[in-house]
């Protein structure tokens, strides 16, 4: 049998938005080539012609050269079975076989499209609109990345390996505004399209096996009790940032996400044993339960709203305005107040459990309970330990020596 000659080279005329050019790989047999492209690619400089692979000692570059021999690998076992079915493997056999052009094979595009689809149905049973609105995104990331690196507009599933999660990093890092964490988020979303596909059989390997994405922790923004004070003090003349502030307050008192306290409801409110007024609520995130007491704060806050005309007509407890307005309204009552950070509902939710409520020695269980969290890892995360607390717990051994 004639050899199948193979050969790895780049494309210096197609570079890639990165700057690297594409690599291929061509088959020769007996005088008809087959060409396609590798899903890596390189800089001009680091290739090899002669050797056909990148030269360096780096972690990518070794990497890269791997998945250049694993190519090998597959075309040589392709070769052995052609040979022990007594099939003559011309070059075009041998790229078809390998890609699985001549299977019926499922692409990444037309997978997350069916997911987004099913997805779209459960909004409201099983996935909230903004879970649905992130893998939305995610989507439109991928597509983008596939024009740019690969200027196609859709792959298939088992092409999809170590080298392209790294290479939709770096485009996610590069061509996009979001941040580490967002980026790592973004990845985590295609993985869950990767073991959908794993688990249907649409793939066998697992390209997430060789690396780990990790959050960075980020501090989250919480308010002082001096700063809290400012805005409880605080008086407004315009109604629109008088009701914005309450919204806000009863988030600080509660530990509300947004979308909750949006739709909080008569029946959201319950009377414990000892008379104590509770909210007791699914989050729609998590759908898990919140139990949260209501301090005297919050009640005159929902006093206060009791006939308000808005609440009356949507039947909801207080008047909250869509999330776009809301942040907006908060950056004013920041700047009138002199308080040196962007306020957004999710800084109302840190307050409470920093300020509310573990500086004043409720417990982490209790927080994470009342927060609705499915761990208590979730809570650290949300806590943090403020000066005069520490101080207020050291004095205890001040008396001892």
């Amino acid at each position: 049998m004639e050899k199948l000659n193979v050969l790895f080279f780049i494309k210096r005329t197609k570079k890639l938005s990165n700057g690297e050019c594409p690599i291929y790989c061509r088959l020769t047999y007996k005088g008809k080539r087959a060409e396609f492209t590798v899903t890596n690619s390189v800089n001009e400089d680091s290739w090899n012609p002669k050797a056909g692979k990148a030269m360096g000692k780096s972690r990518e570059i070794y990497r890269l050269n791997k998945s250049l021999e694993n190519i090998n690998e597959k075309i040589n076992e392709i070769l052995r079975k052609c040979e022990l079915n007594e099939l003559e493997p011309t070059a075009e056999l041998v790229r078809n076989e390998l890609l699985g052009i001549n299977r019926q094979y499922k692409f990444l595009i037309e997978a997350y499209e069916e997911h987004n689809q099913k997805m779209e149905s459960l909004v409201g049973k099983e996935y909230a609109p903004k879970t649905l609105a992130r893998h939305k995104t995610s989507l439109k990331h991928i597509k983008k990345f596939l024009k740019d690196n690969y200027r196609t507009k859709d792959v298939e599933l088992i092409r999809i390996d170590y080298q392209f999660l790294i290479d939709y990093e770096f485009w996610l890092k590069t061509h996009t505004s979001c941040q580490h964490n967002s980026v790592v988020k973004y990845i985590k979303n295609l993985g869950k399209i990767l073991k959908i596909a794993k688990n249907h059989g649409w793939i066998t390997h697992d390209p997430f096996i060789n690396t780990t994405f990790r959050y960075k922790e980020v501090d989250k923004s919480f308010l002082t009790d001096e700063e809290l004070q400012k805005i409880i003090r605080k008086r407004f003349t315009i109604s629109r940032i008088e009701k914005v502030r309450d919204v806000f307050l009863f988030c600080c008192f509660t530990g509300l996400a947004f979308i909750d306290v949006k739709e909080l409801r008569n029946e959201d409110i319950i009377s414990g044993n000892d008379g104590q007024e509770w909210i007791r609520k699914k989050r729609q995130k998590t759908k898990n339960w919140s139990n949260i007491p209501l301090l005297p704060a919050a009640l005159k806050i929902l006093a206060k709203y009791k006939e308000d005309p808005e609440c009356l007509m949507k039947g909801t407890l207080l008047p909250v305005p869509s999330n776009q307005r809301m942040n907006s309204y908060l950056k004013e009552i920041a700047d009138l107040c002199g308080i040196k950070m962007i306020l957004t509902t999710h800084v109302a939710r840190h307050t409470f459990a920093t300020t509310v409520a573990l500086a004043n020695h409720v417990s982490m269980e209790a927080v994470s309970k009342m927060l609705g969290h499915t761990s208590l890892e979730m809570t650290k995360k949300y806590a943090r330990i403020l000066n005069s607390y520490i101080a207020e717990e050291f004095k205890k051994v001040e008396g001892k020596y």
